[in-house]
């Protein structure tokens, strides 16, 4: 037989064998060795190139190569397979799937978002200010006299003697009007820091939105018409609220607010508001004979507490998951 037979002889008898074989490793280990081993039949066909003429040796050289390359990638496919039909084989697919933890937005978020959305739908928009900012804007230009408790160490934390971490965020209401001619409409979400004890109700940071509305003829009915509205939406129609006479250094008359708690049978304070005082006005350069305006302030944790029925200021801060995924 030719040398061009005997390839095609061994390239046959190897498809045979492949389409016969049993699937276990030592029968496809045995069809490697039978065709590619050094005594194999493809060993056996390259032993008698020596007897080819120089003229078709590179011809049978080629073809040799090309069977021999032919079967060990056949082969090693093959093995491939069986592997991947072993690992199939021993996972058992009645067994309940792996399930995995999914995040969720942290409840305060949720909160200031709702927050946000409430006063967006009627006209303010939203913006933000400095954490770290000097005494003057933090205190000084919203009134606060020299003597204040605030401005003690006891109550506020300090970078140096004129700067401080910002105790609210009235502070942004002072660089929106000194940057910014009327008409305002603006609320001003972010972290606030008081230098307080670490209790059930009281931390040292916490969240806060001010708001900030100043125009011609702006009167303390469009401020209480504001925050009812904001009350029903944040806590429902049936909410009952109530407003007492309070005391702000920077608004004049002001105002708290307090919502009845059903859980605790008692009236809470949720927001504090009033008038801005024209001295505020003076101190951004407002005209104080043709404008005015309103201000207030809520803390955000105080309202997801109210409407959650949460009743330790710590459980936002700790990462409880099993506090947390109540939330989802």
């Amino acid at each position: 037989m030719s040398l061009d037979g005997k390839i095609k002889s061994v390239k046959n008898d190897f498809l045979t064998d492949l389409d016969t074989f049993q699937s276990q490793d030592s029968d496809l280990s045995n069809i490697r060795q039978k065709y590619l081993g050094r005594n194999g039949l493809v060993a056996d066909l390259f032993k008698e190139l020596g007897s080819v003429s120089n003229e078709d040796r590179p011809k049978y050289g080629q073809l040799l190569n090309s069977l021999k390359n032919d079967i060990g990638l056949k082969i090693d496919s093959f093995s491939s397979e069986i592997e991947d039909s072993n690992n199939l084989d021993s996972v058992d697919i009645s067994l309940p799937g792996k399930s995995y933890d999914i995040g969720s937005i942290h409840i305060l978020e949720q909160t200031l978002n709702e927050i946000k959305r409430i006063f967006n739908d009627i006209g303010f928009s939203i913006e933000y200010g400095p954490e770290v900012d000097d005494d003057y804007h933090n205190f000084g230009a919203l009134n606060f006299p020299e003597h204040h408790p605030a401005r003690d160490m006891q109550d506020t934390f300090f970078i140096d003697k004129n700067t401080v971490l910002r105790t609210h965020t009235s502070n942004v209401q002072i660089h929106l009007m000194e940057n910014n001619d009327p008409p305002l409409r603006v609320i001003v979400p972010g972290r606030v820091y008081r230098n307080e004890a670490i209790s059930y109700k009281s931390y040292c940071l916490f969240h806060q939105v001010e708001g900030l509305y100043v125009n011609k003829n702006v009167s303390f009915g469009q401020l209480k018409g504001c925050l009812e509205y904001f009350v029903k939406k944040m806590f429902g129609e049936k909410c009952k609220m109530r407003w007492r006479p309070s005391y702000f250094p920077f608004t004049e008359p002001s105002a708290e607010v307090d919502i009845w708690d059903n859980q605790r049978n008692q009236w809470m304070e949720i927001l504090g508001c009033g008038m801005v005082d024209p001295e505020v006005f003076n101190n951004v350069g407002y005209d104080t004979n043709n404008l005015h305006g309103y201000a207030f302030g809520m803390g955000v944790e105080r309202i997801a507490m109210l409407k959650h029925s949460i009743d330790d200021i710590r459980l936002f801060y700790n990462g409880d998951i099993r506090f947390l995924r109540q939330f989802k």
